[in-house]
């Protein structure tokens, strides 16, 4: 994270102008093509791909944070590797092993902790006891960000863990956002448990029904969709507009669903990230308060945009979002994340993944130094684990 309109059925997106845009930014065939990766890719291999995504986009992400664009391309060139790092300038920090992730990891293997320690779907309390129990106390302000010492420190309190979000002063970051993909994991094929998950795991971080935990909605819905064995980019574009920030009866227009129309049609015709950034760049430029870059609306919009037009492709996506400038770990985690779970990680390269795992175990600030492999396995089979309680209550239940 860097410092600093009505109902749609997913069949009727297909067919309206929505869907037209969705389908519009690459050459003929492409999602189609990604469409046929996703259905090779098995459930385990889709968690797989979606973790790796993650940590490897916010490790290659992560060195050039806060960046404009130009200077990543005059300094870097293409970024396509993993870079050592400082990171907030702190006095305290070290060079960064390449592959070493940020922040929005470490709120991530939080919430995977309470799910390998539930072995289910968690809510915020399930989570708040992962922080007290698992959250490194060097962490904060090191690797994780300032605020999250403070909400820790309520978290060791009575509070209720649905209050803590409210004493939070970043309500529209994409701290939720960037960090949720286990939530749409645990929930594979299920988005509208899913939804209901991140809703409540979103109140430690933000207010009830604000715009941060709306737009987390969006990318546990496009998880949960892009696991299923069928799953296509069309399908997880469908899934997105059809389930998220519906408008109610005192809402005229819903912002969410509004702002993705928006992105998706203004990047339509778009080939390329340079292409891409240029385009979204005109829209998204905020400088001046703090976190500028990292509100959930910008980056998650610029995410979707990405997996649309790489065709859910990891490693296009990645690279995408890492040259794109602004809060690039936080895009790399949500476009490559969502990529992952529909394509996995045969577009991404071995050689990155082990130094990922590498630089976790030499990092002395992290809550856990589980390898991707074995955090995406942990995942899978707390989901089998899920699923088998369900099927042994529906027979006992004799649900046929």
């Amino acid at each position: 994270m860097a410092l600093h309109s009505e109902r749609m059925s997913r069949r009727a997106l297909v067919k309206s102008g929505v869907a037209a845009v969705a389908g519009a930014g690459a050459p003929a065939g492409r999602a189609d093509n990604q469409a046929a990766t996703g259905a090779s890719a098995g459930l385990r291999e889709k968690f797989f791909g979606c973790i790796a995504g993650v940590y490897l986009g916010s490790a290659m992400g992560a060195p050039v944070e806060g960046w404009e664009w130009e200077r990543i391309e005059k300094e870097q060139g293409t970024l396509d590797r993993l870079l050592p790092y400082h990171h907030y300038g702190k006095s305290n920090d070290w060079m960064r092993e390449p592959g070493t992730t940020e922040d929005g990891v470490e709120r991530q293997k939080l919430m995977i902790a309470a799910i390998l320690d539930k072995q289910d779907g968690v809510n915020a309390e399930d989570v708040r006891a992962a922080w007290v129990r698992y959250m490194n106390p060097k962490a904060p302000g090191l690797i994780s960000e300032p605020f999250e010492g403070a909400l820790l420190a309520m978290a060791k309190t009575p509070m209720p863990a649905a209050d803590i979000g409210k004493y939070c002063d970043y309500s529209g970051l994409v701290s939720l956002s960037r960090s949720c993909h286990p939530i749409g994991l645990i929930n594979a094929g299920d988005v509208r448990a899913a939804i209901e998950d991140v809703r409540d795991v979103g109140q430690l971080y933000h207010t009830a029904n604000s715009r941060g935990i709306r737009w987390a909605e969006v990318v546990v819905t496009a998880i949960a969709e892009a696991a299923r064995p069928k799953a296509s980019v069309d399908s997880v574009l469908g899934a997105i507009f059809e389930h998220c920030d519906r408008p109610g009866p005192s809402m005229k227009e819903a912002g969410v669903r509004a702002e993705l129309e928006r992105g998706l049609a203004l990047s339509a015709a778009c080939k390329d990230f340079r292409e891409l950034r240029v385009k979204l760049g005109a829209v998204y430029s905020g400088k001046g308060i703090v976190y500028s870059s990292s509100y959930a609306n910008e980056v998650v919009t610029k995410a979707v945009c990405i997996f649309r037009m790489t065709g859910g492709n990891t490693w296009e996506a990645m690279k995408a979002a890492v040259n794109f400038g602004r809060d690039t770990d936080c895009l790399a985690a949500v476009s490559a994340g969502i990529s992952g779970a529909l394509s996995g990680s045969a577009s991404l390269p071995e050689a990155l993944i082990a130094q990922v795992d590498r630089a976790t175990t030499l990092n002395q600030a992290t809550c856990a130094r589980r390898g991707i492999r074995e955090t995406s396995d942990g995942l899978y089979n707390a989901y089998r684990a899920r699923w088998q309680r369900m099927r042994a209550l529906a027979a006992e239940m004799e649900i046929g």
